[in-house]
């Protein structure tokens, strides 16, 4: 049996060297889907081909073994991933088909009680909040973005409000995947990956807070700002402190579905308190005309509208707290060596490298969604109030296939990109790229979140971004002495803020906005938003590592 060691300077002796021939796959997946305009899983296995060549050519890595780890990658990239965003879009889907996704926007209607920022807010920033918890993969945008154009407000303003709003909530979105991918690419335990959590809600803190106070400024300027100031404060600091809390001390993947129903009840509370002033000068302003009542909503339909959130706390909770139902859960495992890797692929000191693949069966994130939506399905059937609300037996098979079906190139890509990452670090390309960007010294940290908002903004995923990139931030991280969850957690936090100028969303918000061919102008309206919080998040991550150390968990 071929036994094979990673040497950070396989080419020509040189660590930097290496570290060049290395960057050649992510290189071309760049080029080929930014300025070849390739589609993105046709990019994604070129540059497969490319890190495949590389391993065997470069860095002497025997070629079934990296062709075994295409597949190791692939199939991570398969279960859970994909079996997560799909049974997440399927979930919100069984909402729509039930007929209460419609009472769901009536009710941010009343929230708002007519202040149409408050609505943008309540909408764009909490709800697609909780469609990125579940949903995500552009979902939040599409969504919100055509609610948003539906209280009036001018299309390029839509677009802008709802990208900007989609940053925070991204970390945890899909319960949490890209900070699972995270920690399973980099290594790292399940403990390690709750701090990662913890220390990704730390880093975007400040950004969570005080998004829904930008949201204000892009609808109506400084005036906006003073007037609304005290309800956004309120609903972007209860997200974010609530998010925070949800990240350390219960189950991150429930992070956003937890603060976004918070955010949401502390909105509810503050407006019996405190009322808009001047909303009919507000409309007259921004040109736009005063919305119909809701008449017709009532306590049970609100009820049954926000009904399978509460749903999914509940079973997300159950699977994640305590000892019994967790464990009775975690029973049932898929546990593979994986052929030709176990046991024979080396790390740089020596020592073999974990390639096993492992999936809890009933405890994943996917098959807690599974189970919430047969539950949220049951209950609209049987309780449906006749007419639109009448769920058709089969409409949860029809809504999967339909799910599937629409998903199929997404997942092709994300099986695509999580081999080309696995092919990286077990030849050793990622771990090249780390030891020689990790020469910078301390002051790579400063910048160890523009791989994370690079990798995003071109993939349009912060979970392809820490697939790209989690073993690199682990390994530099090694060398520099600081916290590896913490370089994770800045570039996952990193990613969190590319996300808003990436081809995909650019493309979604265009579509749902009516303005096809015009992204570039979007573009512009975000690209400077997204500059701003990076330069925020570089600058919490370095503090992190001195001044603010104490937020971080001892190595």
């Amino acid at each position: 049996m071929d036994i094979f060691q990673i040497t950070t300077d396989a080419v020509g002796g040189s660590t930097g060297l290496s570290a060049v021939v290395s960057a050649v796959p992510l290189v071309t997946f760049f080029v080929c889907l930014l300025l070849l305009k390739m589609r993105a899983h046709t990019s994604g296995a070129i540059a497969l081909a490319a890190a495949l060549l590389v391993a065997i050519f470069a860095f002497d890595m025997p070629w079934d073994m990296a062709l075994s780890s295409a597949g190791r990658g692939g199939l991570f990239g398969l279960l859970p991933i994909v079996w997560v965003i799909v049974m997440a879009i399927w979930f919100y889907e069984i909402t729509v088909a039930a007929g209460r996704f419609d009472d769901l926007r009536k009710t941010f209607d009343l929230l708002g009680e007519g202040d149409i920022r408050v609505q943008a807010i309540l909408i764009a920033f909490c709800f697609g909040g909780m469609l990125e918890a579940l949903a995500g993969f552009g979902a939040p945008v599409a969504i919100t973005a055509t609610m948003i154009m539906a209280l009036g407000i001018k299309p390029l303003k839509a677009a802008t409000v709802v990208l900007i709003a989609n940053t925070a909530p991204v970390a945890f979105g899909a319960v949490a995947i890209p900070i699972t991918t995270a920690g399973e690419v980099g290594g790292r335990t399940a403990e390690q990956t709750a701090d990662i959590a913890s220390l990704t809600a730390s880093v975007v803190f400040l950004i969570a807070a005080l998004v829904p106070m930008f949201i204000l400024f892009i609808i109506d300027g400084v005036r906006g700002m003073k007037e609304a100031a005290p309800a956004a404060l309120v609903i972007g600091f209860s997200f974010a402190i609530t998010q925070w809390l949800a990240a350390n001390f219960f189950a991150y993947q429930l992070t956003n579905v937890i603060a976004c129903i918070v955010s949401l009840a502390a909105a509810f509370l503050f407006m019996r308190m405190w009322h808009p002033k001047g909303v009919a000068e507000l409309r007259e302003r921004l040109d736009v005309e005063a919305a119909s009542t809701s008449s017709d909503l009532n306590g049970r339909r609100i009820w049954m509208a926000l009904l399978p959130y509460a749903i999914v706390t509940v079973v997300f909770g159950l699977a994640n707290v305590g000892g019994a139902i967790p464990k009775l859960l975690n029973a049932v495992k898929i546990k593979l060596d994986w052929p030709l890797l176990d046991g024979t692929v080396l790390a740089a000191d020596g020592t073999p490298m974990d390639t096993s693949y492992s999936l809890s069966v009933f405890g994943n994130p996917g098959t807690l969604l599974l189970i919430s939506g047969l539950i949220v399905a049951v209950v609209y059937y049987f309780f449906n109030d006749g007419g639109k609300f009448a769920l058709a037996p089969s409409a949860p098979w029809t809504k999967f296939l339909e799910v599937a079906n629409r998903m199929k190139w997404s997942a092709l890509t994300i099986v695509l990109v999580l081999a080309l990452a696995y092919v990286m670090n077990y030849s050793g390309q990622t771990i090249s790229i780390g030891e020689f960007v990790a020469s910078a010294g301390a002051l790579y940290a400063l910048f160890s979140p523009v791989l994370g908002w690079v990798g995003t903004a071109v993939t349009g995923s912060d979970t392809s971004a820490n697939a790209l990139f989690a073993n690199l931030q682990v390994t530099a991280a090694n060398n520099l002495g600081v916290s590896p969850d913490l370089l994770l957690a800045s570039n996952t936090s990193g990613g969190v803020v590319g996300k808003m100028i990436s081809p995909q969303s650019l493309a979604i918000a265009a579509t749902a906005v009516q303005m096809e061919g015009q992204e570039s102008k979007i573009l512009k309206a975000v690209v400077g938003y997204s500059f701003v919080f990076l330069v925020a998040v570089c600058v919490i991550v370095f503090l992190m590592t001195n001044v603010l150390g104490f937020l971080v968990p001892a190595v």
